[in-house]
């Protein structure tokens, strides 16, 4: 059941909000949680029944090493023997066994089959939704429970911690520290015509950024990257015009469905954490990592950069923790070398913009943060052409094609227009796939205007804090504009026409591009 369609919107949100509420306001808090998991499980289980046994085995077994954690650490305090290191390495093996089974095993077998020629056979494994997402909560729930740090005796509680709908399938990540208090508290029981407002009003923005927005431009990357795979060589106009195309897609498909889980959560009263905040914008790689998928970036941090050593140990130390974890961090996105050489890529980028940084290089004058904001655009979409591509030789062939190696031709539409000025273009004319010649360039102008210029979501409803926002990049408005949101008629309709405009476009129901992570 996806975010994006009329089940969904019209059927499970619906219903499961009218119950949790009926419950909720009558004081029966532990019922209305209760609620809230199943409905949860109820939405997981939709796309594969079978692997429910799989989620609640896995949720029963972490809530229990939780609770034996926690038990270790208070024996620790005491003085007591305890072996909360091996239950701690146990959990640990448990999670990242499932996870490395599921999402990687066919890719090990394949690869050692590559190099050895040994014919084992490649299991035909069905990746889990949300596998990844979940997988590195409990991972952080176990680590902080055998530090002292989190403890829950409460299985529904954690249960909702996990698998929590809005968050369950594409993230947050979020943490037990900033969502298990919540639980506790009593307004997120209680209706609340505010709150309902502007989650109602996320998630018409989230629906259109994907419905109109991302899976506008898809139809445009998808047959430059398709010819690529089989063997094609995109020429100038077809190469950009993929890569920039699925640089949007992208950028919106993930947008728009962390704009809906947030606001989904806030019709629940639960604050998700930011996750997405105008990374297009950034002057550098390492702000871009701040913007991009944020609650991914801090659990690299918390707990894979920090406990390899972080920056502690000097610089050379540094630049191979940064390496080590975006490789990871590719690899966590799918089983395929195009994700390593992404991360890669990116580790690569992080380091040369911490050594810029150390020279004291940056820029000043408002030509040079353009500059510097351009440049990082264009590092990013290098990067997009990797993470997109079937294979290496196919993102290879698109880059050539970028910088003109495969040749220039154009549709027939310019060179009819290049004829008009006394310009003969008929020696480049080709069909271009997926290239649309009248929309593709102002439309894909239009989004870069956008992203570089417009404001994002939530710095328009930044008077609500509809999320929680713990770096402090949504900055506080001391006064109203006329694009800031606020409960009108004015936003109102708008809102609703926006609304029923995305929900006329769902004639084909498509994947957010994250679920396959």
């Amino acid at each position: 059941m996806l975010f994006n369609s009329y089940e969904f919107l019209l059927g499970f949100l619906p219903i499961t909000a009218a119950v949790f509420f009926a419950i909720g306001s009558r004081g029966w808090v532990r019922a209305a949680i209760g609620w809230l998991v199943a409905a949860s499980l109820f939405y997981y289980a939709w796309w594969n029944p079978i692997y429910l046994v799989l989620v609640v085995l896995s949720l029963s077994a972490n809530f229990l090493l939780g609770l034996r954690l926690s038990a270790s650490w208070q024996a620790r305090q005491e003085g007591r023997p305890e072996r909360g290191k091996q239950w701690l390495l146990f959990g640990l093996a448990l999670n990242l066994g499932l996870l490395a089974y599921y999402k990687y095993a066919a890719f090990f077998i394949d690869n050692v089959n590559s190099v050895t020629g040994l014919g084992w056979a490649v299991p035909h494994v069905v990746l889990p939704l949300g596998i990844s997402f979940f997988t590195f909560q409990k991972i952080a729930f176990l680590v902080d429970s055998h530090r002292g740090a989190a403890r829950e005796l409460r299985f529904t509680n954690f249960c909702l911690f996990v698998v929590f709908f809005p968050q369950l399938i594409a993230g947050p990540i979020v943490h037990h520290a900033e969502i298990l208090p919540q639980f506790d508290e009593p307004r997120v029981y209680r209706p609340d015509a505010t709150r309902w407002a502007v989650g109602l009003t996320l998630l018409a923005i989230g629906l259109f950024k994907k419905a109109i927005i991302a899976d506008g431009v898809s139809g445009w990357a998808s047959p430059v990257f398709h010819a690529a795979a089989e063997g094609s060589e995109p020429t100038l106009l077809s190469a950009w015009g993929g890569a920039l195309s699925y640089s949007f897609q992208l950028y919106f498909d993930f947008s728009g469905y962390s704009d809906m889980a947030i606001g989904i959560g806030h019709l629940f009263g639960i604050a998700l954490p930011l996750n997405f905040h105008s990374p297009y914008k950034s002057r550098s790689i390492v702000e871009f990592w701040r913007t991009w998928h944020i609650t991914l970036s801090r659990f690299l941090r918390m707990y894979l950069y920090i406990p390899l050593g972080g920056n502690r140990h000097g610089g050379v130390r540094r630049y191979v923790n940064l390496l080590s974890t975006m490789l990871l961090g590719g690899l966590w996105h799918g089983a395929g070398w195009t994700y390593v050489i992404w991360g890669a890529l990116h580790g690569t980028y992080l380091c040369i913009n911490h050594a810029w940084e150390a020279l004291g290089m940056s820029a000043t004058s408002r030509a040079g943060r353009a500059a510097a904001r351009a440049l990082t655009f264009l590092a990013v979409v290098v990067g997009w052409v990797f993470f997109r591509a079937d294979n290496p030789s196919a993102a290879l062939a698109i880059l050539a094609g970028m910088m003109g190696l495969n040749g220039v031709e154009i549709p027939l539409l310019y060179s009819t227009m290049l004829a008009k000025i006394g310009v003969d273009g008929s020696a480049w004319v080709t069909p271009l796939p997926g290239f649309n010649p009248l929309w593709e360039p102002p439309v894909i102008a239009g989004l870069l205007v956008a992203v570089w210029a417009l404001p994002n979501t939530q710095e328009i409803l930044a008077h609500y804090k509809p999320a929680l926002d713990h770096d402090g990049l949504v900055e506080r408005p001391t006064c109203l504009r006329w694009w800031h949101w606020r409960p009108s008629n004015t936003w109102a309709v708008l809102t609703a026409f926006v609304f029923l405009l995305s929900l006329l476009s769902l004639t084909r129901v498509t994947e957010f591009l994250y679920f396959q992570f």
